[in-house]
């Protein structure tokens, strides 16, 4: 090949944040996204799907800048010059489609959706830019009793999720709260609000020193890079760390802890009663004080929620593919919305709602390494390559059974062969030559059983007697001994 036929070659890249998925990722997607929504619908929840593109003016809180359309969102021009962009999430679709069909729609609307989303933000490590979500949602409900019932759903969906007892917890606060403690301390610009929010959101990473100097005058990290404080001054300091640390053994606790902190206000009492009505009903509906606390310090999205916040976080450590440590974090969150739909309607619609980060829990559940294998089909080698025929009907009738199965395609040989059912992660290969048709048998190699059994032999010669995890059967029980493997191994 000529060396400027080489260069014409287009280069195999692809843009950052957009994964490529395999088999088993997939299947594993797929099947979180079967038991969460089968979760969601015991509840009572319908299935909805809007598509995957809104005209830009209907992202609500994404709303793009008229002169940087594609700000966040990936957009472009319709046929009529209408910017159109790919969803950011499945919420903002929901509050269209509910504006459109309110007049016929069930009242509350309870509705469940998955999918992909898309942010045109950057991508890092367990953050991408197409990712897949998993949300239900109650339109036209008011009251804590209807977000009780989402934190308590959102709890049960962990668990059906892959979460273990014990190994995530839902954390739940307030706006009515926070805006009852900003006003308390003066932070009433837009500003010194955002500043003091974000130093709160980083009370789990940086710890109360760390947030303290982020309220204060700013806070320099180990790098020497100074991030400028909110200003405030001791006791304003003070007061903000005391709301955030209210977190106590029960809920009920730090409800209390937390009237003691915010005062009497107006506010303040709205906050407490909305978190006592849903710490109510959170007992009514029968939720493990292990499974949902009341934690203060959680600050989720303010400028989208109205009331009630509610994230999801994995409680194990793992580790990224080089062996060092990582936060996992989050995996999921939600919260009332009231206003989201009136921007259509022009009048509040109450809804609250809750979603599932199906890939960054598969990410993170890869990493924790809860992700089981999955097996590959069963492979039929083809022994006879001018004709194929007796490996395609080897394969034809396994696959008439029920059992996931092909026959070997290519052109190799035996070692090749058996080089390609590993890397399918087969759990056995099936082997018919002339022998095993002259006595009206197959040679089944178990391969699980065979990596373990060939891990104490010592020598080639060995293994050539001991054949590890290779036997011969009848060719009349080859689907029954097959089947026997491929149900040991799932």
């Amino acid at each position: 090949m000529t060396k400027t036929a080489a260069n014409s070659r287009n280069l195999a890249r692809k843009p950052r944040g957009f994964p490529d998925k395999r088999e088993a990722t997939l299947h594993a997607e797929a099947a979180m996204i079967e038991r969460v929504t089968s979760v969601y619908r015991n509840w009572g929840f319908e299935a909805l799907d809007t598509g995957a593109f809104e005209f830009a003016d209907a992202l609500g809180k994404f709303l793009p800048d008229d002169d940087r359309p594609n700000a966040g969102v990936f957009a472009l021009p319709d046929d009529d010059d209408q910017w159109m962009s790919l969803r950011y999430d499945l919420t903002a679709p929901l509050a269209r489609f509910a504006a459109e069909n309110w007049q016929t729609l069930p009242k509350p609307f309870r509705r469940y959706a998955s999918g992909p989303v898309w942010r045109n933000e950057k991508p890092g490590p367990g953050r991408f830019r197409e990712f897949m979500q998993c949300d239900a949602d109650t339109v036209g409900a008011s009251g804590a009793h209807a977000d009780a019932e989402m934190i308590a759903m959102a709890a049960e969906a962990m668990r059906a999720a892959g979460a273990a007892q014990g190994g995530f917890v839902i954390r739940v606060n307030t706006r009515r709260l926070l805006d009852a403690v900003l006003v308390s301390i003066g932070a009433d610009s837009e500003a010194a609000r955002i500043t003091v929010l974000r130093a709160l959101d980083k009370l789990d990473r940086l710890g109360v020193s760390g947030v303290a100097d982020l309220l204060g005058a700013g806070r320099m990290d180990d790098s020497g890079d100074f991030t400028k404080g909110a200003g405030l001054g001791a006791e304003a300091v003070k007061a903000v760390l005391a709301f955030a640390e209210a977190g106590r053994a029960t809920r009920a606790e730090t409800i209390e802890a937390i009237g003691r902190a915010v005062g009497g206000g107006e506010a303040a009492k709205a906050g407490l009663v909305e978190l006592a009505q849903i710490s109510d009903g959170l007992m009514a509906l029968g939720v493990a004080e292990e499974d949902v606390v009341i934690d203060p310090s959680i600050v989720r999205g303010l400028e989208y929620y109205t009331g009630p916040v509610f994230e999801a976080e994995l409680l194990q450590e793992a580790c990224d593919e080089a062996g060092n440590p990582i936060r996992i974090g989050s995996v999921g969150g939600g919260g009332r919305y009231d206003d989201l739909i009136a921007r259509f309607t022009g009048e509040a619609i109450p809804a609250t709602g809750f979603s599932v980060g199906i890939s960054r829990l598969t990410t993170a559940f890869r990493l924790l390494g809860d992700l089981k294998p999955l097996n590959g089909p069963v492979i039929v080698l083809n022994l006879d390559r001018s004709n194929p025929s007796i490996a395609l009907q080897a394969a034809t009738e396994l696959r008439r059974a029920g059992i996931r199965a092909e026959a070997y395609m290519g052109q190799s040989g035996m070692r090749p062969q058996m080089k390609y059912a590993d890397r399918r992660g087969a759990p056995a290969v099936v082997m018919i030559g002339e022998d095993e048709l002259s006595r009206g048998s197959v040679t089944v190699k178990d391969l699980k059983v065979g990596a373990r059994e060939a891990a104490s032999i010592q020598s080639n010669e060995e293994y050539r007697d001991v054949r590890p995890g290779q036997f011969e059967v009848g060719r009349a029980d080859m689907v029954t001994r097959i089947r026997e493997i491929v149900e040991a191994d799932q």
